[in-house]
This record gives C-alpha cells, sequence and structure tokens, in this order.
C-alpha cells in the first residue's frame, strides 16, 4: 500500500514537470478546406435521459458538414430508440450526414459496438463520446490540431462535471477524477509512459486503432486495452488538460459503484491479459513497465485495506507489540499523513489556487468515498481472478444538471446488491474496533479507524436508502418530442 502512494507522489511531481513540454507544442490550424473527415462515434443504450442531450450537442459542432460523418451505435432495448430514430431524422433533414446503427444483440457491448460502427467508418480520425456527455462546439478543431505528429494516435480531453455541486458523493467523485487528470494523465502524456484512454472524450487516429488489432470484446475496460496495445506498437498519446469536455457526475450510489466495479474488474482483466507480454517487452523502459504493473494492478489496493482492516483489532486483543516503542505508532500516523494525504493537499493547492479549500473539502469527502468503495472493488478484483465473467453493466444517468433536480422516481434506478451486506458488516466491525482500540490502551488509532469506519457507513447508507423501490419501477420520463426538439438549430447555423 505505500509503494501505490510513493507512486502518487511520483507522478504528482512529474506532472508539474511535464506542463512545458505540451505548451511548446506546435499545433496545426485546419481551415474548412483542409479539415479531414471525421466519425463520431456515439455508443448508446438504453439512456432515454442523456442520448438528445449528447446527439444535440454533437450536430451543433462548429465544424464542416461535409467532413463530419455521425454514427448513433445504439444497442437500446427501450424508448431510447424511438427517441434517437425522431431526433437523428429531423437532423438529417438540416444537412447533417447523421445515422443510426441498431444491432440484434449486444454482442461485445460497447466495444462490439464500436468495433462494428468502425467496419462502416469513413472517418481519418475517431471520435467517441459516451451518451451522458456534452461536448463543447469547438472540440473537434481544438482536438484536431494536436495531431501534426504522424506517431500521435489519441487525444484524450478532460472530463468536465455539469453536476459536481450536486452532492457529497458528487463532490467526492468529481475531485477522484479531477485528480486522474490533472496528476497521472498529465504525468504520462507525450512521455514514454503509458497513458491510457479514458473510453470517451477522445478522438484516435484510425490507422492507429486498426494497427493495434482494433476493438477486443473479452475485457470490461476496452478503451484500456487498445490504448496499451497501441502504444506497444509504438504509438503516441497526449493528454489537453484545456480540452474539457462536460459530463454527468453517478448521483445514486449504486450506480456509482457499478461504474467503479466496471473499472476495478476490467484493470484486472487487462493484467491478465497484457501485463506479462508488457513487462516482457524488450523496448520498453524499466520505469515504463514499472508504471504499467502499477497501474494495471493498483485497485489490489482494495482488498489489502480490507485486510489491514480485520487484522488490527485481532493484533491488539493478542496483545501483539505492533511498535517496539511507545511513540512509534504517533510516528507511523504521521508518516501516512506525510506520505498520503498531505501530498494530495499539495496538489490541491497548486492545481486549483484560490478554490483549494472548496477542493479539499471534497477531498475529504473522497476519503469517505473511497474506504467505502473499496469493499465493492475488492469483490470485483476477485471476481477477475477467478475469471468470473460479467455483462458490461452500464452507469445509468438521469440527465441531472442542477442541485434541486430529483432523479428517485425515474427508470434506471438501482437496488442495493448483497455487497452492502459486506457494507454493513465492516460498518460494525469498525465500531468494535474502535472500542478495542480504546480498552488496550491504544486511543491513537481511532481517529484513523473512525475515519474508515464512516466510509463504510456512508456508503452502506446511500446504498440502501437510494435503492430502487415499488414506487419507481416504471418511473417518469420526457415525451419522444419533448427530446426531439430540444437543441436542434437552424439549418444556416449547422455549417
Amino acid at each position: 500500500m505505500t509503494i501505490y502512494t510513493l507512486n502518487f507522489n511520483y507522478l504528482s511531481y512529474r506532472s508539474t514537470r511535464n506542463s512545458i513540454n505540451h505548451k511548446m507544442r506546435k499545433k496545426i490550424d485546419y481551415s474548412a478546406e483542409t479539415c479531414p473527415l471525421v466519425t463520431i462515434q456515439l455508443p448508446i443504450y438504453n439512456e432515454k435521459y442523456v442520448a438528445a442531450r449528447l446527439i444535440n450537442a454533437i450536430c451543433n459542432m462548429d465544424f464542416p458538414k461535409g467532413r463530419m460523418e455521425i454514427q448513433v451505435l445504439d444497442d437500446s432495448d427501450d424508448e431510447t430508440t424511438s427517441i434517437i430514430e425522431t431526433l437523428v431524422d429531423k437532423h438529417k433533414k438540416l444537412g447533417i450526414n447523421i445515422a443510426v446503427f441498431h444491432r440484434a444483440n449486444r454482442s461485445g457491448y460497447k466495444a462490439g459496438a464500436l468495433k462494428e460502427g468502425l467496419k462502416l467508418a469513413k472517418g481519418e480520425f475517431i471520435a467517441i463520446f459516451d451518451a451522458d456527455f456534452i461536448p463543447l462546439s469547438d472540440f473537434l478543431r481544438k482536438a484536431l490540431s494536436y495531431f501534426d505528429d504522424s506517431k500521435i494516435g489519441l487525444v484524450q480531453g478532460r472530463w468536465g462535471h455539469i453536476n459536481e455541486k450536486y452532492s457529497a458523493l458528487t463532490k467526492a467523485q468529481a475531485v477522484s477524477l479531477d485528480l486522474h487528470f490533472f496528476i497521472e494523465q498529465k504525468a504520462k502524456s507525450l512521455t514514454h509512459l503509458f497513458m491510457n484512454f479514458n473510453g470517451t472524450a477522445g478522438i484516435w487516429r484510425t490507422s492507429c486503432i486498426n494497427d493495434a488489432g482494433g476493438w477486443h470484446t473479452g475485457t470490461l475496460v476496452e478503451d484500456l486495452d487498445l490504448s496499451f496495445r497501441a502504444q506497444m506498437k509504438g504509438w503516441k498519446c497526449i493528454f489537453d488538460e484545456d480540452l474539457v469536455v462536460n459530463a454527468e457526475l453517478p448521483v445514486q450510489m449504486n450506480a456509482a459503484k457499478r461504474q467503479q466495479f466496471r473499472w476495478a474488474k476490467g484493470s484486472i482483466q487487462v493484467a491478465k491479459k497484457l501485463l506479462l507480454i508488457l513487462l516482457s517487452h524488450r523496448k520498453l523502459p524499466i520505469d515504463t513497465k514499472i508504471q504499467i504493473f502499477i497501474q494495471l494492478t493498483k485497485h489490489i489496493i482494495n482488498p489489502l485495506f480490507l485486510i489491514q482492516f480485520l487484522i488490527f483489532p485481532i493484533l491488539l486483543l493478542m496483545n501483539y507489540q505492533i511498535y517496539d516503542t511507545a511513540w512509534a505508532p504517533a510516528i507511523g500516523i504521521l508518516a501516512y499523513l506525510l506520505l498520503g494525504p498531505l501530498t494530495y493537499l499539495v496538489m490541491i493547492r497548486k492545481i486549483w489556487r484560490e478554490n483549494w479549500k472548496t477542493k479539499a473539502i471534497q477531498y475529504l469527502f473522497m476519503i469517505f468515498y473511497a474506504s467505502g468503495i473499496s469493499i465493492n472493488n475488492s469483490v470485483a478484483i476477485f471476481d477477475a481472478l477467478l475469471g468470473k465473467r460479467n455483462e458490461f453493466l452500464r452507469t445509468p444517468k438521469f440527465g441531472i444538471m442542477e442541485k434541486n433536480q430529483d432523479w428517485r422516481n425515474n427508470k434506471y434506478v438501482l437496488p442495493f446488491t448483497k455487497t452492502t451486506l459486506l457494507e454493513i458488516f465492516f460498518s460494525i466491525y469498525g465500531c468494535i474496533t474502535i472500542a478495542i482500540s480504546i480498552l488496550t490502551g491504544n486511543p491513537i488509532f481511532v481517529p484513523l479507524i473512525a475515519l474508515q469506519t464512516i466510509g463504510f457507513l456512508y456508503v452502506a447508507y446511500l446504498s440502501i436508502i437510494q435503492s430502487k423501490n415499488s414506487k419507481n419501477q416504471t418511473g417518469l420520463y420526457l415525451s419522444t418530442t419533448e427530446y426531439s426538439l430540444e437543441g436542434v438549430r437552424p439549418n444556416d447555423t449547422l455549417a
């Protein structure tokens, strides 16, 4: 666990040193005549609350109509399909080159849809957006400007958050994602360290996808799989922190847990598939291999954390001498604070400057969230290690943009799972551990155990109270007409 923590410190240092490299880059300024043909792929599955928002944003992009090819890869089996077809028909009449591709089955899930769309794609570049994203009109122009180097295969944008302030949960997710982009992605961008595609809000060179072997359907994180295979082939990836694409964060705890489960399990699946190949690659530098190993196995920290949490009170009851001297526990906790939270706070202050105090509070929410979600992620790890195959379960979104919007009666609301029972167990176990720490004369550990216990309680509580119930089986939704008219602009502004 210390090694993974120290690696965050290392990447923090690298991210601050890597800014100059990006600012000095030469960029291509395309004119209307020189713009390459771009295929925009929109993989969608049962997204009736947000599908129209995405399609309207794509069709309103400031890019020559004749140089855009839009593929709506719709695998839906609910009313989302009719919403999409009505809206696409309206945009077609306004001169947009847009088509719907509806598969008879969801073979390969998202990766399968992208793979099928790629067979028909005509674009020199492939831009990909998930249903809950809202790209700005200048995204394509800005992203394409980085492809001056023929070896650049991917340009990744940064995820923004349209509903960051909705709740403590969305604030925790927002700061976690922000730290990933500002530190991990920025540290690895345009270096010999492997950077991953985040699955959306990015644009690929089509020849890069094909050269790397195309989309594979054997893991839950096809984005990580493809980006690592591409970089093994010598392709470069770049991340632009100023290329922001706003998206909707999950507002339901069970939805957030489903997303985290997919990411955790998928990374281990990719590790099983590619790690030995990557580590034995003769041309990769040793620090590249170290970072690959850490990135693909970083979710192992979740079961390690739980094992430590379970063993600690047992050692106290056995009167096991954890430390040789009385002052050693204080030194250990101080070292933990210096290596972990303090480094995070230093980086938060560097990144957000005058707003750093607000983000620091969000970081506290993130600590609770990360502790509680560790059980969910540990189950995902064991699922992957045991080779258990899971369906690609989408993260439901409800079109939530404002704090006063409610979603509890909507369709797609998820029930809590058996994992919540484990979260309740660890909550009770944490309370017992606090009592044991006090009774055995080790009160110095109480604040740390309490912090972790609050995390378990927080996740378990939201998992239960935000669950699907008999009142939201059918849900409420806008009509096809209300969706299809929103955001369509006059013909003369679409060029």
